[in-house]
């Protein structure tokens, strides 16, 4: 009879294709997973998974009631399994920190709802079709598994193009197996041997005053040889040689290291490992000083379990997304929006076919995986699988995996598609920007707003006359004005000890090194202090002239995020970090920080006559390029065009230009009138006008929203919800209102709840920690482990987030 009633219901099953996504690691509207109590319902006719408390749900809506269902057991961990040494700066990845991931036995059967009447699988008896469905189903790459293998190449070495062709000299060098010393000055440490003539040179100097003394670099900028090797990492095991190239500006693999080192008659066999990789070097350096006081290492740290306190599992340098979150799940206005007042039920009613990709059922997912203590219970480890009377409670939670939360977040985002380290706070931003679009027909609910502000500028030309320019943001970025250090004397101190140690060939240690103490009042002031704007156009003067920049905020945000600028641009666009601390205070006070607006005896810079602004907006054609080029038999027009939009740059850029824009439609158009549609791509003109505007909104919106369509659409429907990119600008000197009504504001007293801190030398590499202020208390998130901070490390933050203080 029960036989009977699944046959009847075969037409809801389906043998899944290779196309088909499968979900069968995590229930889509939950962090319930195999090894959950109730194990996991795969729907054999969608391929979603849901947990024993909500697949009924999906029954309700779907009608689907034919189910695999999945249940995992632990095994034994073998006592003696070896821990893994880790190579690379990263975590939940292969060669990264070994996270012991312990193996499961899977049990199988089928179970048809509503009576949840249940099949075991395998059976002979099962009709074929099921048989065959859950057959492709076990054997198929599940589609959360398909997301993680994706695209974790970042740190693989690639093999030289230098390597297979490298010309090595003959200069009579016979290298030693050891007693190795700079050919240039005496380092005996961090020494490379370049593979074309045997010389033997130090590394690169390190931001703390150690390694080198640049002389291998030097030495590459004088003769091009592009190999060389880091002496003391060559050993019978040539893989983990570091070898770098440095036209390619990395560590790469010289499949033929073993005859380029017998040319200098060194016999890599016999050679001892001595010296760290440049990863290694990276990797030790960063999980010094740093990495430990941030992740308060050393110390006994009390691990707090219950709601609010839900770690986030690594899914592959996934700290970004796991730290950033955290703080802002500590906010009220996303706690009410997407926990206290949406239920998962509600938000599964109405989410679409596919749960999985749909921000809003998965913000409201990992709302509950956080806050709902659920999941924040102690890891039960079973040392012995025969008897569960023997289990003990471990310390440390298994957190949750935010898995299709990533996935759907980072679906309009290519960079934080990949498993490679992001910047949190681009993260951040995205995220934001994310969250306003699903709620752009429900402004009073979007809880971005919380953090949304107004920001406007005050420019004031010699006349004395004054132009206003208004833009929203999310986070005040704020420079760090190294000169305003407290500590100088001692910074002093440190640079002549420093240059005593590298006289004498000494390197310096950690615990020695002194890093200027900036107060964050300094920072703060240094947004508002006045600046020069050269080359601004005075329409008073009708000339450009020098105007003095002063900015304020129109309004206060309920959540004020500050982004200290710790990463710089190098040479080369190479980031940099700032090894500097911020010394903060748990209550801020930026009330002097508000924009005024026009004041009593102000007078606004005139409005441009029309066509004015283009002719002192527009950049002047270079007669030395236009006429270069019109000598090559170039249209004398297109040739200024060229120059126009190169900004000058030369000869080679403007030709590319005009090669790549010759057939563009306006090409022939007069550069006066070009001028007043600058910057506003033609073709995306012409869709907006296909979709109905007219071509002078167009333009507008284009201009307004950085030439993005979508944008521009959402702006022309609604002009002041849409210009509210992070970004967007609107340049005026008309007085208008100082305080945008549709923003949150208030009082400008703050108190501190949330700190991001990095650890690592660039946004590209490291470690992301979170220590979030609740209940009376601080605590670290540190992906999966949570815990009471006692030494919360906020001179050292990335991201500081504030609470305004109401009342």
């Amino acid at each position: 009879m029960e036989m009977e009633l699944l046959r009847a219901n075969l037409s809801k099953v389906r043998i899944p294709e290779p196309t088909n996504r499968i979900y069968k690691q995590e229930c889509c509207i939950s962090f319930d997973t195999p090894k959950s109590e109730g194990g996991l319902f795969v729907d054999m006719n969608t391929f979603l998974a849901f947990g024993k408390d909500y697949v009924g749900w999906n029954f309700e809506k779907t009608g689907d009631p034919v189910y695999l269902h999945i249940k995992q057991t632990k095994k034994p961990i073998p006592e003696d399994r070896p821990l893994k040494k880790p190579t690379l700066l990263a975590i939940g990845i292969d060669g990264g920190f070994d996270n012991q991931e312990p193996e499961y036995d899977e049990m199988y059967s089928i179970v048809l709802l509503p009576d949840y009447t249940t099949f075991p699988f395998p059976s002979v008896a099962l009709p074929e079709k099921v048989r065959l469905a859950v057959d492709a189903i076990l054997i198929a790459e599940g589609a959360e598994r398909k997301e993680q293998i994706a695209s974790w190449t970042a740190d693989k070495k690639q093999i030289s193009e230098h390597a297979l062709t490298l010309k090595q000299i003959d200069n009579g060098f016979i290298i030693p197996p050891s007693g190795w010393k700079c050919a240039k000055c005496d380092k005996t440490e961090n020494l490379w041997l370049n593979l074309t003539d045997g010389m033997i040179l130090c590394g690169r100097k390190l931001w703390d005053g150690s390694g080198g003394n640049n002389h291998a670099i030097e030495h590459y900028n004088e003769t091009h040889y592009p190999l060389a090797v880091k002496l003391g990492t060559t050993t019978s095991d040539l893989e983990g040689a570091d070898v770098f190239s440095y036209p390619e500006d990395e560590s790469v693999k010289d499949p033929l290291l073993a005859e380029h080192l017998a040319f200098f008659g060194i016999d890599f066999s016999s050679l001892q490992k001595t010296e760290m990789t440049t990863a290694e070097k990276e990797l030790d350096q960063n999980t010094n000083f740093d990495w430990n006081r941030i992740q308060e290492s050393g110390q006994e740290v009390e691990p707090l379990f219950g709601p609010g306190y839900t770690g986030l599992t690594n899914l592959g340098n996934s700290c970004y997304l796991a730290a950033t979150m955290q703080v802002i799940f500590s906010t009220r206005s996303f706690c009410s929006r997407y926990y206290t007042n949406q239920s998962l039920k509600m938000a599964f009613d109405i989410a679409p076919a596919d749960p999985t990709v749909d921000l809003n059922m998965q913000l409201t997912k990992l709302a509950y995986g956080l806050l709902s203590g659920k999941y924040s219970v102690p890891a039960v480890q079973n040392d012995d699988v025969a008897n569960a009377m023997d289990s003990s409670t471990s310390a440390k939670q298994e957190g949750i995996r935010p898995r299709m939360f990533k996935a759907v977040i980072a679906a309009s985002h290519p960079e934080f598609s990949t498993m490679r380290q992001q910047d949190a706070l681009e993260f951040f931003l995205h995220f934001i920007d994310q969250v306003e679009r699903i709620n752009a027909g429900y402004p009073e609910a979007d809880p971005a707003r919380s953090f949304k502000f107004g920001i406007e500028e005050r420019l004031q030309c010699p006349s004395g006359k004054v132009a206003y320019n208004k833009r929203n943001d999310y986070i005040l970025s704020l420079n760090i004005p190294l000169e305003k250090a407290t500590n100088k004397k001692e910074l002093e101190d440190f640079q002549k000890l420093k240059a005593q140690k590298e006289a004498e060939g000494q390197e310096i240690s950690s615990n020695e090194i002194v890093r200027p103490r900036v107060p964050l009042g300094a920072c703060l002031d240094s947004f508002s202090h006045p600046e020069e704007v050269q080359g601004f156009y005075s329409t008073a003067l009708k000339a450009r002239t020098t105007a003095i920049k002063t900015t304020g905020m129109t309004t206060f945000p309920d959540y004020l995020v500050l982004h200290m600028r710790k990463f710089v641009m190098e040479a080369g666009w190479v980031p940099k970090k700032l090894d500097v601390y911020i010394d903060v205070d748990d209550i801020i006070d930026i009330s002097l920080m508000r924009s005024k607006g026009l004041q009593p005896g102000e007078e606004l810079l005139p409005e441009d006559a029309p066509g004015s602004e283009e002719e002192s907006t527009k950049v002047l054609p270079n007669e030395d390029i236009v006429s270069q080029l019109a000598s090559m038999g170039f249209n004398h027009l297109h040739c200024q065009k060229a120059a126009i939009n190169t900004s000058n740059a030369g000869v080679e850029e403007a030709m590319n230009w005009l090669l790549s824009h010759m057939d563009d439609p306006d090409i022939d158009a007069p550069i006066n009138k070009e001028a007043k549609n600058n910057n506003v791509d033609p073709s995306k003109v012409a869709t907006l006008v296909s979709f109905g505007f007219e071509e002078e909104i167009a333009r507008k919106a284009l201009k307004a929203s950085g030439g993005d369509i979508e944008k521009a659409t959402d702006w022309i429907f609604n002009p002041s919800a849409a210009a509210s990119g992070p970004s967007d600008m609107d340049a005026t000197s008309s007085s208008g209102p100082t305080v945008d009504t549709t923003f949150p504001d208030g009082d400008g007293k703050y108190r501190l709840i949330g700190l991001v801190s990095h650890m690592g030398t660039s946004t590209q590499c490291g470690h992301y920690v979170a220590h979030v202020y609740k209940e009376g208390k601080w605590a670290i998130f540190n992906d999966d482990k949570v815990g009471v901070s006692k030494d919360p490390p906020k001179d050292m933050a990335y991201l500081y987030f504030y609470e305004r203080i109401q009342g």
